[in-house]
């Protein structure tokens, strides 16, 4: 659920989420397609009172079940757990429910989980050890999945630096040992891991000149401007985990509600730490290969669709 100034622009951004949850489905090993659906926000709507909201959920789960299963809905940006609960009122094709209801919960803290481990993957191929004590990450975007992955990494023993556009985030984010910044100023600022968690579009030519850390790894989608910015990032030097692998976390937690026997949460944690395996495996075949880290990544996803079809 998200706030277009159009709908070509709500179907343009479907198309491109679409296509990187396929590739994210496929490169993680999900038994799933990729698909996405986008609920418009008009550009000058107001606050929504709850009986809108609820009646904007309840169409989309019309659409959502006129499909008979062939998209399947869970939570997103702008959703939550308490919305898949109205959705699947009027459909059963949902998924992402709360615990209670039996399904997997809030899928952030399983995105954060896979993130941080492709930062580690990253730090590992870098710098020669994949220990997180003592390395230097900011964090752009402290949301749902970056506020968690700033305390993960803290944990961790990382030095944390972050912001938000919303500036009621710093104090949990102080109170936790990390060091606030304007949220502008992430692309420049000295630091071992750069992790962009807001929407996409970051990494531009003109940003990647700017960057000052060696590797890329972070939670937010689309984080390409244009697919040759990957070879822009390439060419200073910077490694970058391709964006639909390291934040499939919480498609991989919601996968695992179709195990048989059910949801069981230490089964999906450890598959999300297999994103740093998987990681590992992408970054190999783009040394092999003297290509980026996406166009290994891409073809990955591709042989397992092309096996799969």
């Amino acid at each position: 659920m998200w706030t277009y100034d159009d709908s070509r622009a709500a179907l343009r951004d479907a198309l491109r989420l679409s296509r990187a949850m396929t590739y994210k489905s496929a490169v993680a090993g999900n038994p799933l397609g990729g698909g996405k659906g986008v609920i418009v926000l008009p550009a000058d709507t107001r606050p929504l009172t709850p009986r809108t909201r609820n009646d904007l959920l309840l169409d989309f789960a019309e659409t959502v079940d006129a499909l008979r299963g062939r998209y399947i809905t869970a939570e997103d940006v702008g959703t939550s757990a308490k919305d898949m609960t109205v959705i699947a009122s009027a459909t059963k094709h949902v998924r992402g429910l709360s615990r209670r209801r039996g399904g997997s919960g809030d899928p952030s803290p399983y995105t954060a989980l896979g993130v941080q481990a492709a930062i580690a993957a990253g730090c590992e191929r870098t710098f020669g050890s994949a220990s997180l004590r003592g390395r230097t990450v900011c964090i752009t975007g402290l949301g749902h999945v970056g506020m968690r992955l700033a305390l993960g990494l803290l944990r961790a023993g990382a030095k944390v630096v972050a912001g938000d556009i919303d500036k009621g985030k710093r104090a949990e984010l102080e109170a936790a040992g990390g060091r606030w910044i304007a949220p502008g100023r992430g692309l420049g600022l000295a630091a071992d891991v750069f992790a962009p968690c807001a929407l996409g579009g970051i990494l531009t030519p003109e940003s990647v000149a700017e960057l000052q850390a060696p590797v890329v790894a972070g939670a937010a989608n689309n984080q390409l401007a244009d697919d040759a910015v990957a070879e822009d990032l390439r060419r200073r030097g910077v490694l970058w985990a391709p964006d639909f692998v390291a934040n499939a976390g919480g498609i991989i937690n919601i996968a695992v509600e179709f195990d048989r026997g059910g949801y069981d949460p230490a089964r999906a944690r450890k598959r999300v730490r297999g994103i740093g395996d998987t990681m590992r495996e992408i970054f190999d075949h783009a040394d092999a290969a003297k290509a980026t880290p996406l166009a290994a990544a891409m073809a990955l996803a591709q042989r397992r669709l092309d096996a799969a079809a």
